[in-house]
């Protein structure tokens, strides 16, 4: 009786396959013949970061270079549109489909910054999550942890952080400090040299930290803790105007 059960169930799914291999071959068929009729954009943003809105998605479909609206789906190149789309450094994905009412869908997924480069004499940029350097935008501005110094050019030209080590080593940094509560709200601005090595900037104490390169992240973070709950309170808040963390087992104040 088991042999005869598992060929049944064989059989089923064989059948529920041919169904659906029926369905969406019979939707292809469709979709071939039929015209555009009008292009919906889905933005899908989950992170509220409005660097680009429906409008603008909508603004760089319509300057593809293709005629869309009126045109068969089948005469429309979707993979190139994806690809234009995905030039503005603001769009990690784009799938584009059509859908049985005739209408071009334009799913957009947004990249979420998670620090700022800033510049005295070249425009500012934005680290995303993934790593990707992209422009700022005249419509929104995050709220994120500041990066300054000689070594902001060398990321701007990196283009993507996890190219270098270096790069990989900062974001590492960047994500502890987000990941965390109370670093997230004292971290204010990481200004960091030609050499990589970090100043940290707080929000709230005055004193310049003074971090070192990207690396033992936890263990110099554990110190500077140590040196806010024990040694500001002992000693006062503004005694100190720097506080090295470099040295191995060692805070040096100064």
């Amino acid at each position: 009786m088991k042999w005869k059960l598992n060929i049944r169930r064989e059989v089923k799914v064989t059948v529920a396959l041919l169904i659906i291999s029926f369905l969406i071959a019979f939707s292809e068929r469709k979709m071939e013949g039929m015209v555009c009729k009008d292009i919906v954009i889905e933005l899908d943003n989950a992170h509220e970061n409005h660097f680009l809105d429906e409008a603008d998605v909508l603004k760089l479909v319509e300057g593809s270079g293709q005629s869309i609206k009126g045109t068969s789906f089948s005469r429309i190149d979707l993979r190139a549109i994806e690809n234009k789309l995905k030039l503005d450094k603001h769009i990690r994905d784009a799938d584009l489909f059509g859908d049985l009412k005739g209408n071009l869908v334009v799913n957009v997924k947004l990249r979420r910054p998670i620090a700022r480069i800033v510049r005295s004499d070249a425009p500012d940029a934005y680290i995303a999550e993934d790593g990707v350097v992209m422009q700022v935008s005249d419509k929104y501005t995050s709220r994120v942890v500041l990066v300054s110094g000689a070594y902001a050019k060398q990321l701007i030209e990196m283009g993507d952080l996890n190219e270098k080590e270096e790069g990989k080593n900062l974001m590492k940094m960047i994500e502890f400090i987000n990941a965390d509560k109370f670093w997230r709200a004292q971290v204010a601005q990481l200004d960091i040299n030609s050499e990589g090595k970090i100043i940290i900037f707080p929000q709230v104490t005055g004193q310049s930290v003074e971090f070192g390169k990207a690396e033992n992240m936890e263990a110099k973070f554990r110190k500077l803790m140590i040196f806010y709950k024990e040694i500001l309170p002992t000693r006062g808040w503004t005694k100190y105007g720097r506080v090295n963390l470099e040295y191995e087992g060692q805070i040096v104040a100064e």
